[in-house]
């Protein structure tokens, strides 16, 4: 089964020779090093780089064990660098090298050599890339399988599509296996050995008990403001632990961030043009490994179809924020203060879209208050309202499109410019 990631491959392709190191960042199992090693290195044959000048090292492969020698792979390397021609040298879990930062610093100034690597994400984060490379690193981080994607290689119509997807996620593997119980088992499984245990490999977990608990409780609360002291009066009062405080479910959080099972969206005060930092939602990367932390317990298609919209709209490259629009009303002669929520404010350079996700919308009612936040937004920003079942495009008299889930994910291009 091959599935095309043009999006990230034209990432790839935007950063040849650029003179930096070109570091695929991602949950692990998403798919970092067939981009590489499969598609980036056919990308290479098809544009006429002789097979000789593709160097690849995975170090997985106990047969290349002898490359976590750092003499032995400068010396190979030394050797296959055979004229005055661009080398590409694809590096496969650099991390098991030690000290590799070191050795990328002495590859990114080699001469005829442009470097990509992939790392394991107990090692190799973000963070890593800004602090340790100084400059030298180009990060491309790459999501799970998006609709679009995960529909090239689903036999069935799109409606059942979304289910699956919304269900068991998009991480390739999990397109292979034959039922249900399959797929569950391996997200479970891989949640519990892979995802945990990067986590707690990488940095001193004092509760895990309450770690576990606490990805519980962000998973349930997809699309439900949060914070550190929130969560912390939640395993006060329900989940009767009184030990953790809101300072290490703080860095918990950061931890899971790093590890790219989460991200962040802030709250944007439209009107005051600031960020307001009480509150928080959080957003996984996959939808299956939010539901296996659950054990498939809590499938809520409104709140996984918002999931869904901002992982889409992060693979695009936007910048995603929740809207919080201040307005004042009249009751009884008296007025109030309160404030409205869109879901997303979406921004690229100078675009900027307000995006609502609405799995159904019933009747007038739920389309007014749906609509309502939007419409006290004053300014010529394209505003849309994303909704869950099949329908045709369309806008109404207050200037808002209206577009279907599928074909939003399908081809985002229709609204966003």
């Amino acid at each position: 089964m091959e599935i095309n990631r043009d999006l990230y491959l034209s990432k790839l392709i935007q950063s040849k020779e650029n003179g930096l190191i070109k570091v695929v960042t991602g949950l692990r199992r998403s798919g970092k090093s067939y981009l590489l090693k499969t598609l980036f290195k056919n990308h290479l044959l098809n544009e006429g780089v002789a097979a000789d000048h593709i160097l690849v090292v995975d170090l997985e492969n106990t047969r290349n064990k002898a490359f976590l020698n750092t003499d032995y792979f400068l010396q190979w390397l030394d050797e296959h660098i055979i004229d005055n021609k661009i080398h590409y040298l694809i590096v496969d879990e650099i991390q098991l090298i030690p000290n590799f930062t070191e050795l990328l610093g002495g590859l990114v100034t080699t001469e005829h050599l442009d470097v990509y690597v992939t790392g394991s994400n107990s090692h190799l984060l973000s963070s890593d890339i800004a602090t340790e490379f100084r400059g030298r690193g180009d990060e491309i981080h790459l999501y799970p399988l998006s609709f679009a994607e995960f529909c090239s290689a689903f036999t069935g119509d799109e409606v059942i599509a979304l289910q699956e997807y919304m269900t068991y996620g998009g991480l390739p593997y999990v397109l292979t296996l034959p039922n249900d119980e399959k797929k569950s088992n391996y997200l479970e499984q891989i949640y519990r050995t892979v995802y945990l245990k990067d986590i707690f490999e990488r940095y001193t977990i004092e509760n895990p008990k309450e770690f576990q608990e606490l990805l519980r409780i962000l998973s349930s609360g997809i699309g439900a403001p949060q914070n550190a002291n929130k969560i912390a009066n939640t395993f006060k009062t329900i989940k009767k632990m009184q030990s953790i405080t809101s300072k290490t479910i703080d860095n918990y959080i950061g931890h899971i961030e790093n590890a790219f099972l989460l991200e962040e969206a802030q709250r944007y005060d439209i009107k005051g043009r600031q960020y307001i930092g009480s509150l928080s939602k959080y957003y996984f990367q996959d939808l299956g490994l939010r539901n296996a932390i659950l054990h498939f317990r809590q499938i809520e298609e409104p709140h996984l179809m918002e999931n869904l919209l901002y992982n889409q709209l992060r693979m695009l490259g936007y910048r995603v924020d929740v809207g919080n629009v201040p307005i004042r009303t009249t009751i009884n002669g008296e007025q109030k203060r309160s404030n409205l929520e869109i879901d997303f404010v979406v921004n690229l350079g100078s675009q900027r879209y307000y995006i609502q996700s609405a799995w159904r919308l019933p009747d007038a009612d739920k389309r007014e208050q749906e609509i309502r936040p939007l419409i006290n937004v004053a300014d010529s920003f394209r505003k849309i309202v994303v909704v869950g079942e099949p329908m045709k495009l369309r806008r109404d008299e207050h200037g808002i499109t209206y577009i279907s889930i599928y074909q939003f994910l399908k081809e985002p291009h229709v609204v966003l410019n």
